[in-house]
């Protein structure tokens, strides 16, 4: 069901006219009413009257996220700060937390476009939506909740841990849909069958799962777990939160856009120049119907590839990739850029092993070392220590012919590699640099 006929299928010409009304709107008003904006503008010799066609945003600077940090905490706000009813955060682990405000219309809109998402993925008006992402500073859980509300479902706002509490709420409530992460997913699962619950007796039809890169070969995973249709949603906080583009459950190939609200472009992370549709790149978005927290061209660090090719669900939206990593999670290896995703997408082929799994850097002698921590299966967990290494060098072989890299394998006990609540800790970089 598409919950918004009238925008998700515009003919792109109608949706480009609205695009770029809404965007010559958001620099006048940004310009007007945010210092940072007017003078970082100045400084690259640009006003917003001289963006009169949607190729002139070139012409733009971008925004990073140290621009955020650096105007720590309300410096970016476009609107007095009692107009302002909501504030988020990031955890702020690298550094000083972004902060990010929303106007009572752009939480609004957040919920809106959140009904939209949540429709795409397959949730219904009458649905029961249990969701597992977390309350509080981060915003996937109230962006879910609000938008479940707006489709007309009912939410369980169960937010994250507590997991054997979840799976009896799971079997006594009978919710159809299932939000978390990918990772803490996979946790349910596996709690459920400690406790002795079939997650495929339960009553779930779909999932919708996000926050973090996940493969094609974890999808196959939580599917066949859970017993579910599982969906791709994509969000940040930055911009506005989950929703803002999310496979259909129709396709699962690629994620719509909601274009009337945001452009997105994709450029060549090093050199910062546009990309042609079909190319990967990083993500970039503008945001143009946000009134409290405008972003102008803000580099997300994912990285992924936009595609105009019509989809069979009807929407005319571009659709992205599902994000393969990000530039700033991104290992270099002895010169190979590898993302944990690629690493993922090798260990999922192997039966004999979990998907929980860690990578850790290490520099020896000026030679950087990659080590990948797996857990091994439990039914294949054994004192046989010739078996055990036998699949330590068969899984090293695979990621050096599939993704040009030497590794070191260790496998390691099940569930001895902590499991998380929200976004997985896939990496532990120790080299110093």
């Amino acid at each position: 069901m598409i919950y918004d006929m009238e925008f998700e299928t515009l003919p792109r010409e109608a949706l480009e006219a609205i695009q770029l009304k809404r965007l010559q709107a958001t620099l006048q008003r940004a310009y007007a009413t945010v210092p940072f904006y007017r003078d970082r503008f100045r400084e690259y010799g640009v006003l917003p009257t001289d963006i009169r066609s949607l190729d002139d945003m070139e012409k733009l600077p971008f925004l990073v996220k140290q621009d955020l940090r650096d105007n720590y905490p309300f410096g970016l706000f476009a609107v007095p700060k009692e107009n302002v009813v909501r504030i988020h955060a990031s955890s702020g682990t690298t550094g000083k937390p972004t902060v990010v405000g929303y106007t009572a219309r752009d939480i609004e809109t957040w919920a809106s476009l959140m009904a939209r998402a949540l429709s795409a993925g397959g949730a219904r008006r009458g649905d029961i939506i249990h969701n597992a992402y977390g309350y509080g500073l981060f915003t996937g859980g109230l962006g879910v909740h609000y938008g479940a509300e707006k489709l007309g479902a009912t939410v369980i706002p169960v937010s994250g841990g507590n997991t054997k509490r979840q799976i009896t709420i799971m079997k006594d409530f009978g919710p159809s849909i299932l939000t978390a992460t990918p990772s803490y997913t996979l946790h349910l699962a596996e709690v459920a069958r400690e406790m002795g619950v079939d997650f495929k007796e339960l009553n779930f039809r779909h999932g919708i799962f996000g926050a973090e890169p996940w493969s094609e070969a974890m999808r196959r995973q939580i599917e066949g777990d859970l017993g579910l249709s599982a969906v791709d949603i994509y969000g940040l906080s930055e911009v506005m939160g989950p929703g803002v583009a999310v496979e259909c459950h129709e396709a699962k190939a690629g994620l719509h856009i909601f274009e009337d609200h945001f452009i997105p472009e994709i450029i060549d992370p090093d050199t910062g120049k546009r990309l042609p549709m079909g190319e990967v790149g990083e993500l970039v978005f503008t945001s143009i119907t946000k009134e409290a927290f405008p972003v102008i061209r803000y580099r997300t660090r994912d990285i992924t590839r936009l595609t105009a090719e019509p989809c069979v669900c009807g929407r005319t939206l571009i659709r992205m990739e599902r994000v393969s990593g990000r530039t700033d999670d991104m290992l270099i290896i002895r010169g190979v850029n590898v993302f944990p995703s690629q690493i993922e997408s090798v260990l999922m082929m192997i039966s004999e092993v979990e998907p929980h799994y860690q990578l850790e850097v290490d520099r020896e002698d000026s030679l950087d070392i990659l080590t990948v921590k797996v857990e091994i299966s439990q039914k294949l967990f054994t004192d046989e220590v010739r078996g055990l290494q036998n699949l330590e060098r068969m899984i090293a072989k695979n990621i050096k012919e599939y993704l040009g890299i030497s590794a070191k394998v260790r496998l390691v006990e099940p569930k001895s590699i902590a499991r998380s609540e929200g976004k997985a800790v896939r990496v532990i970089d120790r080299r110093k640099i």
